[in-house]
């Protein structure tokens, strides 16, 4: 039996359905981080408990020694009454920041035609992880005039009718990998395959920016693993609240990190 084979490539049109699920898997999935940090934050274990023992109380369903083991059953219920409405409550707070960002993304103009917005210029790319057949991963490094832009697409928007050319600053603007493969690091490979697309292909990129957030850990990891710094940071409000920051990569840095050849 041949063993499955892995291999990054750029995108085709044929996977626009998987991409596109994948950006909005990814960026919901700091919805999930963001509320389950919230509901084992210690304020809030504090809360269910004080509430729980308080619905006890009043209704007197402490356990009672004559029913044997099974006096403790008595308190589920309460527990159970008020965990319901507090998972529900974070994550009323948490959601529209991430229905929001996913809506824009989506929306934006380097998604709704990948590969006519990517081919503008050469140091941009669209690339999958593909593993065995299956999209396992994605990123997206954007090196054209637009790479610093937020625009959504518009009726009226056109790709093919925007300037193509080089910018200074690439943005990588998506990157995902699924759970179930980060701790094999394949999103190390993703990155040093985006980076050397990026400034090999072109010598006017001079640094490389992504905006990521607290809620991706494996994300500001494999950053961190290439010399990518923080700049800024910018507090999320949300229960509890989290980070987003840009990271950025100079040519410079990343030209000391690569071996010297010797003749």
């Amino acid at each position: 039996m041949a063993a499955p084979n892995a291999q990054i490539r750029p995108y085709k049109l044929k996977d626009e359905k998987v991409v596109k699920f994948a950006i909005g898997k990814g960026l919901m999935e700091g919805l999930t981080v963001a509320n389950r940090r919230a509901v084992f934050h210690p304020f809030t274990l504090s809360i269910w408990v004080a509430l729980s023992c308080i619905m006890i109380q009043y209704f007197g369903w402490w356990p009672n020694p004559e029913h044997g083991f099974l006096r403790f059953f008595s308190t589920v219920p309460a527990f159970a009454c008020w965990a319901v409405p507090i998972l529900a409550l974070i994550d009323w707070i948490n959601r529209p920041y991430f229905e929001d960002a996913t809506s824009d993304a989506l929306h934006g103009l380097d998604v709704v035609n990948i590969e006519e917005y990517y081919a503008r210029s050469p140091s941009s790319g669209f690339f999958v992880l593909e593993y065995d057949g299956s999209i396992i991963g994605l990123i997206a490094i954007d090196a054209s005039k637009d790479s610093q832009s937020t625009q959504s697409f518009k009726e009226n928007d056109k790709v093919n009718g925007r300037k193509p050319g080089t910018s200074s600053v690439a943005m990588i603007r998506h990157f995902y990998v699924e759970e179930l493969f980060r701790k094999t690091d394949v999103q190390d490979d993703l990155v040093t395959f985006a980076v050397r697309h990026a400034f090999d292909s072109s010598e006017e990129v001079k640094e490389i920016r992504v905006v990521t957030s607290s809620l991706h850990g494996y994300v500001q990891q494999s950053l961190g693993k290439f010399r990518f710094k923080m700049d800024g940071i910018t507090r999320i409000k949300g229960v509890y609240s989290w980070t987003t920051g840009t990271m950025s990569l100079k040519r410079t840095d990343w030209i000391k990190e690569q071996p010297t050849s010797t003749h």
